[in-house]
């Protein structure tokens, strides 16, 4: 008989191998595994030299042209925006060789009154930011926290109006601005018209409401727990964990409220309260040149991309993290 064939000697051989085994098994999970190659080319081809070149090729003719599509117009119209209308009209496209007439931004600023437009784009937009972020956190904090008996039927309200088109709604609320029902107070001419239907918003409704619903049920219990209320826990726990998803609403209501123009048309009727919006198709059937129309559009468009690329990284973090909180 064999010495492994013993009872004994068969535990010893299999517990001292039983180390090795664990050994090697714990090398196995601590060495990084090589990611699967993922494209129509794969890294063996990257490296050969013709692949290579021709890549970058590519590469760099798409670049040029997303830089081209992407900014081509907004420097055109930099450049439009301080050239001779003569200019402008015989030779679009040549524009960039013409010398510069800077008083075109003088003449939109001060003669067409685009800086007081402005100021009243910058009020009304700053006050539908306030309003939405208000009236949507309140009502998503009531369908996702609170959650009372009658949550579930007014937020199917709330969704049944993202199907309706805006322009139903158009009539009421114009009739409704005109006369506040209970109060009887006309709003018109005021920028209270356009502050407080913007605040509706069920997209925006919908979007927190989401995104409450992601936070763990844990941190509202033990809030609770702890004694804190219903604004305690608004104001100290489901707030301070939305900054990114309240950061993109908030940009969304600036760029949707900059850029609103049939809305202010009707309720703004007074020219010292309209916006740029609606200021700039005045300025375009009226008698000004077309350098200082140019000059005017520019100064329109430039501080909404100035705000983005301030913005831009909690603008993207908050769409990257809209889906949900990461444990």
């Amino acid at each position: 008989m064999s010495v492994l064939d013993t009872p004994t000697a068969a535990t010893d051989v299999a517990v001292a191998t039983e180390p090795a085994a664990s050994e090697r098994a714990r090398r196995r999970r601590r060495r990084p595994t090589t990611p699967k190659e993922r494209g129509l080319i794969s890294d063996a081809d990257r490296k050969r030299g013709n692949v290579r070149f021709w890549l970058t090729l590519v590469q760099t003719i798409v670049l040029i042209g997303l830089i081209v599509a992407c900014l081509g117009p907004l420097l055109w119209s930099a450049k439009a925006s301080v050239t001779d209308s003569q200019e402008i009209i015989s030779d679009p496209m040549g524009i960039f060789f013409t010398p510069n007439e800077w008083g075109n931004l003088t003449r939109a600023w001060n003669g067409a009154e685009i800086g007081r437009s402005l100021v009243n784009t910058v009020i009304m937009a700053a006050g539908s930011t306030i309003a939405t972020l208000l009236i949507s956190t309140l009502a998503a904090f009531l369908l996702s926290v609170l959650r009372p008996k009658w949550g579930p039927i007014l937020g199917g309200a709330i969704i049944a109006t993202l199907f309706l088109p805006g322009v139903i709604s158009l009539v009421p609320l114009y009739l409704t601005v005109l006369d506040m029902p209970l109060v009887h107070i006309r709003l018109q001419d005021t920028f209270w018209a356009v502050w407080l239907p913007s605040a509706a918003s069920a997209f925006n409704v919908v979007v927190l409401k989401r995104f409450f619903d992601s936070i763990p049920r844990e941190y509202l219990e033990a809030a609770r727990i702890d004694g804190a209320g219903p604004i305690r826990i608004l104001t100290s726990l489901v707030l301070p964990l939305s900054r990114p998803i309240l950061g993109v609403i908030m940009l969304l209501s600036v760029v949707g409220a900059w850029k609103e123009f049939l809305w202010p048309m009707l309720v703004l009727s007074n020219p010292k309260l309209q916006p740029v919006s609606v200021a700039l198709p005045k300025l375009a059937t009226g008698n000004s040149p077309l350098s200082v129309q140019m000059a005017a559009v520019f100064l329109t468009i430039i501080i909404p991309v100035v705000l983005f690329l301030i913005f831009q990284k909690q603008f993207l973090r908050g769409v990257g993290t809209a889906g949900g909180i990461k444990g």
